[in-house]
């Protein structure tokens, strides 16, 4: 936000220095970033002063060139060869001393020196109005009014302002302070220096024309205010109107749209004209219009109208969305004669979604969906009217309607002294306290001891609470002004253990040295993707309820969608061997059934294997992706966080065409598989993706409870391993087959490891034949044959009477 310090002059009796002025906004919470100087002319003309010529001669090497004498209000008279053909004895001119720099309307600057043209010396320049920037003429030099004094600074001649312009940092919370009036405020209340409003006096209207205003939702606009000017004459504005909105980076338009805008940056209250001779009816209606009404904005663009957006209308159609953009068929244009002028106060919630709705970002929706003052909007339909007759003419045509069926109360807040000094670090008084919530318009409506009843101005719109307050005073008191304490004084929350962050970066940094590559994707979501399924159900998600997109409509239910766009776009790019993770949240509804559900958070962890897991080289052959080489990361992954897990095959998913599930005892923690080739369609994948996505919540809740790392000395007595072929029928698992070994020998038995299998006519159709080798070990002796052979035995008979194994020899 851009505020002129010239202009808070006008506002305060006394304005400190520039420098003083932004260290106290910014100890103030309105932070100055910058601090620049505006100047009407580039280079404020410096160096430039009011001559006289005194003589003229034709230089004698150059016809086009003339030899003069000015008179520049010094002891001597300089020597100036100057080409323009209008210049003459006794003329009063512009003169650029040696050593000025000057900036042409047109070209580079241009540093003065002492030269010599054509032989005759020139001491510097006498200027044509291009030169200088002061417009686009250069037919000849600039002369000036007979009664210029020599030697006068060209700046002070043509009354030339320069200001300083203070960038300011404006916190959301600060709706209030989004004017040059609100600077003021806190300005006044900094310095004690008096204010100034700006001068509202108009002469009484005629009422020879009278507009009637109609509010249909009072909810959405509490208040609107209207006037209506006639004769009006539509035209640029004047210089100073012009300069002052220039100064602050507004483009000037034309004196009735420029007055609007004045007042907007003056007192923070957005002004809207209406060419009066266009609205049907007489009447203005505020409103809503039905879904889909179309309507063309001041920008030509025609948009669709939301059931929900306000509107002001005619009685016909819509001239304006209210609060945010005007309509193009209603606004002012050069052939305008006569003009309603509104001034509202609007719901912000209303005007915040229409404009993040239609993605219209103005200086109207940027104050309106902040807060805007609603005692303030009589006041500005004067200054705005009085400003539009000062610069256009015309007269007053009615009184100002005003429709507030509800006027706004201030906002009650209880305040203790004591709370307050507790906050605050430091009892600064209650005295001082008292006078800073009179510097800052909060009333004080009763006082029992301790305690303040206060009324809070509804221009506040952000202190509504104890703590409000106590911050606001603060501001002001100054926080430099509280003094470090002695002693300081904490409480150590000892947090959870293990510490969730320390665990993720810990988790990340093992998948990066496994060659994954972690992605960030957006929580929103689209819910085509859900449709037709019933592993997750669209029923369960969470809408959001103003959408910037249809593409990003709900919150993502799992992260397989998201990472499947990654893969997406990174093949799109010739980058097709990937390996992504992602730690993100998923969101859910508790019960769809209830229109207001509560909602159900987790942060999950996911996996994705697509493309070649190593190319070839001389060594070793390529080799794709596959869901057994995620299985290994997965399970490596587990095994480092010390969680057991088992693994069953899934049924009946269709995220996946085939799948295992994961689980920790009974409780099941995620699952992996490859992802069905109907989503992979969707997002125009033509290779396999291989995905595991995992419960982090739920892990981290386990961990909890299994935090310590236990140390083993390393076995001194050697292990032994023996083989076994086991012919099984086609539907006994691998899976089985470990954990009978494991329930069968639970001392001894150390490891099971799958190393052949074999399928063929030669065993079966229906039969499979599993390899399988056994490491056993006695930490406390080393084994005989015979307590092996026993343990072998044992699971033979295992095999035998509960899977119905076949011994190969």
């Amino acid at each position: 936000m851009r505020i002129s310090y010239q202009w808070l002059k006008t506002l305060l009796s006394e304005v400190p220095s520039p420098e003083k002025t932004a260290e106290w906004l910014t100890g103030c919470g309105l932070e100055v970033e910058s601090m620049d100087t505006y100047e009407t002319v580039k280079g404020g003309l410096a160096g430039c002063v009011v001559g006289e010529v005194m003589t003229k001669e034709k230089h004698p090497d150059a016809d086009k060139l003339s030899l003069t004498t000015v008179n520049v209000g010094s002891d001597t008279l300089l020597n100036i060869v100057c080409g323009a053909p209008n210049v003459a004895a006794g003329q009063k001119v512009i003169v650029a001393l040696v050593g000025t720099t000057i900036y042409p309307g047109n070209g580079e600057p241009l540093t003065l020196k002492k030269a010599k043209i054509r032989g005759a010396v020139s001491e510097g320049m006498i200027c044509a109005e291009d030169e200088l920037g002061l417009g686009k003429s250069h037919a000849g030099i600039m002369i000036l009014d007979p009664s210029a004094k020599p030697g006068t600074p060209a700046a002070e001649y043509f009354k030339l302002e320069s200001d300083i312009v203070f960038e300011i940092g404006l916190t959301p919370n600060r709706a209030d302070a989004a004017s040059h009036w609100g600077v003021a405020r806190d300005l006044a209340a900094l310095t004690g220096s008096p204010l100034k409003f700006p001068d509202t006096q108009t002469p009484a209207p005629d009422k020879s024309l009278h507009i009637s205003v109609r509010v249909e939702d009072p909810k959405a606009c509490p208040r609107y205010s209207g006037i209506t000017i006639s004769n009006v004459k539509v035209g640029p504005s004047p210089d100073w109107l012009r300069h002052q909105l220039e100064t602050i980076g507004v483009r000037s338009i034309n004196n009735v749209v420029d007055a609007t805008n004045y007042v907007l940056h003056e007192l923070g209250q957005p002004l809207h004209a209406f060419d009066a001779d266009k609205i049907v009816g007489k009447e203005v209606i505020v409103k809503k219009l039905p879904k889909g009404t179309p309507f063309t904005t001041l920008d030509g663009v025609q948009r669709k109208l939301d059931a929900e957006d306000l509107m002001i209308c005619d009685a016909e159609k819509g001239m304006c969305i209210a609060g945010v953009f005007g309509g193009q068929h209603s606004g002012v244009t050069e052939q305008t004669k006569n003009i309603f002028l509104e001034s509202a106060w609007f719901d912000a919630v209303h005007i915040r979604r229409s404009s993040k709705r239609h993605g219209l970002k103005t200086d109207a929706s940027f104050r309106f969906e902040r807060g805007t003052d609603p005692d303030i909007t009589v006041n500005a339909l004067l200054r705005a009217a009085r400003l539009i007759l000062e610069t256009g003419g015309g007269k007053l045509s009615s009184g100002i309607v005003d429709v507030y069926p509800e006027p706004a109360k201030p906002f009650s807040v209880h305040f203790s002294y004591a709370r307050c000094a507790r906050l605050i670090g430091k009892d600064i008084g209650k005295e001082k306290i008292k006078s800073i919530l009179k510097l800052l318009n909060i009333t004080i409506a009763a006082e029992a001891g301790d305690v303040l009843q206060l009324e809070v101005p509804p221009y506040k719109v952000d202190v509504r609470r104890e703590c409000d307050v106590v911050e606001e005073v603060l501001r002001i008191y100054g926080y430099n002004n509280v003094e470090d304490p002695q002693t300081l004084r904490t409480s150590v929350n000892p947090g959870d253990r293990p510490d969730k962050e320390s665990l993720q970066v810990k988790i990340a940094e093992h998948l990066s040295s496994c060659g994954f590559m972690e992605i960030f994707c957006n929580s929103l979501s689209r819910n085509e993707y859900l449709e037709g399924l019933t592993s997750i159900k669209p029923e369960y998600n969470v809408n959001i309820l103003n959408p910037l997109s249809s593409e990003l409509n709900v919150l993502r239910q799992n992260l397989l969608f998201t990472g499947l766009e990654a893969i997406s776009y990174n093949r799109n790019r010739k980058n097709a061997d990937l390996r992504f993770f992602e730690l993100g949240k998923v969101y859910a509804r508790y019960k769809p059934e209830v229109a207001l559900s509560s909602f159900h958070e987790e942060e999950h962890l996911a996996v994705f294997l697509t493309g070649n897991n190593h190319a070839a080289s001389w060594h070793s052959p390529q080799r794709k992706s596959d869901l057994y080489i995620l299985k290994n990361e997965i399970l490596q992954l587990l095994k480092r966080l010390r969680i057991t897990t088992s693994l069953k095959e899934m049924e009946g998913s269709d995220l996946y065409a085939y799948g295992l599930e994961l689980r920790s005892g009974k409780q099941p923690i995620g699952h992996l598989g490859s992802v069905a080739s109907k989503h992979l369609k969707k997002f125009d994948i033509s290779e396999p993706v291989f995905s595991a996505e995992l419960n982090w919540t739920l892990i981290f809740q386990l961990l909890r409870g299994n935090s310590e790392v236990v140390f083993h000395e390393v076995p001194v007595y050697p292990e032994v391993q023996r083989d076994l072929a086991l012919l099984l029928d086609r539907k006994v698992k691998y899976a089985e087959l470990e954990k009978l070994a494991f329930d069968t020998e639970k001392i001894l038995l150390k490891e099971v490891h799958l190393f052949d299998v074999f399928e063929g006519e030669k065993i079966g159709k229906d039969k499979k034949s599993y390899a399988l080798r056994f490491v056993l070990q006695d930490e406390k002796a080393t084994l005989t044959d015979k307590q092996v052979e026993k343990t072998m035995e044992r699971l033979v008979n295992a095999y035998k009477e509960k899977l119905g194994a076949d011994i190969r020899s």
